[in-house]
């Protein structure tokens, strides 16, 4: 399955803010789906060095994002977004697949 994951301006700007600042530019961002949250999964975000041999990457504007499998049946379509507002600074995933988001949305139902 190809990704169809979109990174918005905001979320590549800030990244790649973040990437240098750790001084690696071979750092890569993962995206992924974990059980929990009050709707039933939660988007995860993390740095890596390496992908591991299943991952499925692909470079938006110069970042390098890489989703496992079982994440990219839930994250295809969906736009990760990086939001700096009254509620403080954070990424976000606007999820077409998602039936059900929490207030926060930070978790989502299917």
């Amino acid at each position: 399955m190809t990704p169809d994951i979109q990174i918005s301006d905001n979320a590549v700007n800030r990244l790649a803010n973040l990437i240098a600042s750790k001084d690696n530019p071979d750092l890569l961002f993962r995206v992924y789906i974990q059980g929990g949250g009050c709707s039933g999964f939660q988007y995860g975000f993390q740095f890596e060095e390496e992908a591991a041999g299943d991952d499925l990457e692909f470079d938006h504007s110069g970042v390098r994002v890489v989703v496992d499998p079982m994440s990219l049946q839930y994250l295809n379509g969906a736009e990760v977004d990086f939001i700096d507002d009254l509620q403080g600074s954070r990424f976000v995933v606007n999820n077409p697949n998602a039936a059900t988001t929490c207030g926060c949305g930070s978790s989502f139902g299917i």
